[in-house]
């Protein structure tokens, strides 16, 4: 069956050619910023994390990948893995100078830049500085001078929409290069695992798998309200991804979304024992969110078992707390929500800001305080 039914090819190609976006992602960033400035790891299982039961692995080389470490899996873990792993403490003012450097890369080829995280960014090319005649070429040259330049490797995804170079950069991975030309599109994605679909965790691909839904191409087949039927608001949006069509634009500036800190603790304790650390975090939060000149609207509490099960907690108030000290008393009060049982431990609890007051011209993005994780962690997603 066709994937993008009602949509004639040469028409759907002019649809998606109008822009040009280029998705680039450093490759293994912090494990192979560690790896080139101590030529002794090259070669090497090198995992970025703290040693230690409460230590989540920040990123691994691909060597040590190779024995199935990956990222924010408990350090623990990553030992028992690979015994001979060298660990290596992370070094996130370092990651972060490196990045800025990426950047500044990017920004000879054009001012239209999204950045993700430290590590990846979309960059809208359709029209760039340099004058080069295709978005391909301005990959080329960007991971060509990342290259030359840093000692790092990139890869780079090239396509019509965010959605389709997001996929496209993680194809060829490591030190790759993959194009997804209009034309194509449709060929690309009939066959394509819904895994691959960004926003498509375990829980979704096997709520697919229960009603048939393997590839793309199975969803293209479905129509608009079967998908909504499953999937609620996110199927008219799969409905979209199915066909190739994303419109959403790259967005320059991005203002924060949510504000969040989170701790683990150094051994598992009971919930009436997190009051110490609730107020810790939540003055991180309320002391960085005095810099956002935008009214957050609700407040969240995070905790995680020791079973790794995260509960979350939230309180979108008529009138937010104008003090630190009533914030920390709404923080607290989100404790009251949990209903586990005075037997329950917990490793670990955050303390987030969220819902901001936005503009509708404005970009948002998340921010993470450093050494916190509350929506999106610091550990590396490549």
């Amino acid at each position: 069956m066709p994937l993008l039914t009602g949509y004639p090819g040469s028409m759907y190609a002019a649809r998606l050619g109008s822009r040009k976006i280029v998705h680039v992602d450093m490759d293994a960033f912090y494990a192979s910023v560690e790896q080139r400035d101590d030529p002794g790891l090259r070669g090497k299982p090198v995992v970025v994390a703290w040693r230690g039961n409460r230590s989540v692995v920040c990123a691994a080389s691909y060597e040590a990948r190779r024995f199935g470490i990956r990222s924010a899996m408990p350090a623990v873990w990553a030992e028992r893995l690979c015994p001979e792993a060298i660990f290596i403490p992370p070094d996130f003012a370092r990651y972060k100078a490196v990045s800025r450097r990426v950047r500044e890369i990017f920004q000879r080829h054009t001012d239209l830049i999204e950045p993700l995280s430290l590590d990846e960014a979309y960059l809208d090319v359709t029209e760039n500085k340099i004058g080069f005649p295709t978005a391909t070429k301005v990959a080329i040259a960007i991971r060509q001078q990342i290259h030359e330049e840093l000692s790092l490797t990139a890869s780079a995804g090239v396509a019509p929409n965010k959605f389709l170079a997001k996929i496209a950069s993680d194809w060829r991975k490591p030190d790759g290069l993959f194009v997804i030309q209009p034309h194509e599109v449709q060929a690309f994605l009939v066959d394509l695992p819904v895994g691959r679909i960004p926003g498509v965790g375990h829980v979704t691909e096997s709520r697919m798998k229960q009603i048939g839904i393997s590839k793309v191409g199975d969803i293209g087949a479905m129509d608009i309200s079967s998908l909504e039927a499953h999937f609620g608001r996110y199927g008219s949006r799969l409905y979209e991804l199915a066909r190739g069509i994303d419109h959403n634009p790259v967005v320059p500036n991005r203002v924060r979304k949510q504000i969040s800190a989170e701790d683990t603790f150094e051994r598992d304790i009971p919930l009436k024992e997190t009051e110490l650390l609730i107020r810790k975090l939540a003055e991180k939060v309320w002391n960085a969110s005095s810099e956002n000149m935008r009214m957050a609207r609700t407040i969240v509490l995070k905790l995680k078992t020791k079973e790794f099960s995260t509960l979350t907690r939230s309180l979108t108030p008529a009138k937010m707390p104008t003090t630190l000290e009533t914030f920390i008393e709404v923080a607290l009060s989100l404790r009251e929500r949990v209903e586990l049982g005075p037997q329950q431990l917990y490793r670990l609890v955050g303390v987030g800001l969220g819902n901001f007051q936005i503009d509708a011209t404005d970009g948002v993005e998340q921010t993470d305080l450093p050494g916190s994780s509350l929506f999106n962690s610091e550990a590396e997603l490549n």
